[in-house]
């Protein structure tokens, strides 16, 4: 069997972070999640502007790259969670893949724009959120993602599906987990 990569991505409040641990656990993958590293960044450099927050986002995604590439295919899957951004992250993810045998799937989170909107508002009033996040000044119609231009699977999920449309994305991961 090959490595396997699991990307979940998504637009910021689909529902990607939720998904993730809920894949972790059924599948008992190793997770490099964005946030994670960019929530130690605000910590070690500060918090700021919007354009502060993007280019920690960027730095954090380097990091999650570099974190990625020793640990593929020395154990379980690899998943790893963040608002990926087509056009931008490709090279980067090519890179990973093209440096050995590894079976890639994305998972792609879509939910509406005002379940999005919604849940962004809820996480700026959440005084356990990160301060260094600006999700409140999120724009929900900018921020829409698509799936990357890479090889492997796509599997598409809605964020607010519940249980039934994680069984039915499990389902797939497995048949394609089983192919790898």
């Amino acid at each position: 069997m090959r490595a396997q990569l699991i990307l979940v991505t998504g637009a910021p409040g689909s529902g990607k972070s939720t998904l993730a641990a809920r894949l972790v656990a059924r599948y008992d993958c190793v997770l490099l999640d964005k946030d994670t590293i960019k929530e130690a960044l605000f910590d070690a450099l500060g918090s700021g502007d919007a354009r502060w927050s993007r280019s920690l986002s960027d730095a954090s995604f380097a990091v999650l790259f570099a974190l990625a590439a020793p640990l593929l295919g020395r154990g379980p899957p690899l998943l790893l969670e963040g608002n990926f951004r087509p056009g931008e992250h490709e090279p980067p993810l090519g890179r990973l893949l093209a440096a050995r045998p590894i079976a890639c799937a994305q998972v792609l989170v879509s939910a509406p724009a005002e379940l999005r909107a919604a849940r962004l508002a809820a996480r700026a009033r959440d005084a356990s959120r990160h301060a260094g996040h600006a999700d409140a000044a999120a724009d929900v119609h900018a921020a829409a993602t698509g799936a990357l231009a890479l090889p492997g699977a796509l599997f598409s999920v809605a964020g607010d599906g519940g249980d039934a449309e994680f069984e039915r994305l499990c389902r797939a991961l497995d048949q394609w987990r089983s192919t790898s």
